[in-house]
């Protein structure tokens, strides 16, 4: 085979291929073979230190896994300027593992969006709920982020019997709660709670960056930026803006 086909054979094949087609080739001396098994070897060992991650961000599962729903929970939108506040409530199934899941606020846009259907295909459940902006200028945006997270427990297919939740215990909730400092980036639940909360209040904003296009939703989804705070000074405020979060341009 030439250098090109072998190349191609590498760039299709499966991370558990892999190590048959180093084997196949690694006699072959000519340089751009060596340098794709090269290629082929880190890619090997960027995988297995995806596993180890993975591995740690299962020990909150782990811990409780006498439990039989394990809840994550998480929220996306407590700053901005407008829109709602999102939580999401994620029960997975036991030793699930989904590859590059992590904070979403560590992750890039693409692959929020591709980790977003691959969540929702595996997950056990998966409850939303939200609190709109007029409901965070009566309540205050804490209350209404409690308010948003017993919301989607509450609408998930199944009742879990501990959350695990990223820094917050949630008010009114008759379960065990287990509180955990950046628990997004510790444990594979709420990780997943943050990607689905961040998408669907993302979606929302894009989809209100079409009734408001002069505002800029769809790129800085409601926080605030420059071009958004020179739009309030500008247009003025919209329905979905935050009252009591934009006191200043009042």
């Amino acid at each position: 085979m030439n250098i090109q086909e072998i190349k191609k054979e590498f760039k299709t094949a499966e991370i558990q291929q892999l190590p048959r087609l180093i084997a196949q080739y690694e006699t072959d001396m000519r340089k751009g073979v060596v340098q794709t098994i090269e290629g082929a070897r880190q890619r090997i060992a960027q995988y297995q230190a995806e596993l180890a991650r993975l591995e740690q961000m299962h020990q909150y599962e782990n811990q409780y896994e006498a439990y039989k729903g394990i809840c994550g929970i998480d929220e996306a939108g407590r700053g901005p300027y407008a829109g709602p506040v999102v939580a999401a409530a994620v029960i997975l199934p036991k030793d699930c593992n989904i590859l590059y899941v992590n904070d979403s606020k560590k992750l890039s846009e693409k692959r929020r969006e591709e980790l977003f259907e691959e969540i929702m295909d595996k997950a056990l459940s998966v409850g939303i709920g939200m609190s709109s902006p007029k409901v965070i200028d009566e309540i205050n945006i804490l209350n209404a982020t409690y308010k948003a997270m017993q919301e989607a427990v509450r609408n998930g297919s199944i009742i879990p019997d501990i959350l695990l939740n990223d820094a917050v215990t949630i008010p009114d909730m008759p379960m065990r709660q287990i509180p955990i400092i950046k628990g997004d980036a510790k444990s594979i639940s709420i990780a997943c709670a943050s990607i689905i909360a961040k998408v669907t209040r993302d979606r929302i904003m894009i989809d209100y960056d079409k009734t408001y296009p002069q505002y800029g939703f769809a790129s800085h989804k409601g926080y605030g930026s420059k071009q958004h705070e020179e739009a309030i000074q500008k247009y003025g405020i919209t329905p979905i803006h935050r009252k009591t979060f934009v006191k200043k341009f009042l």
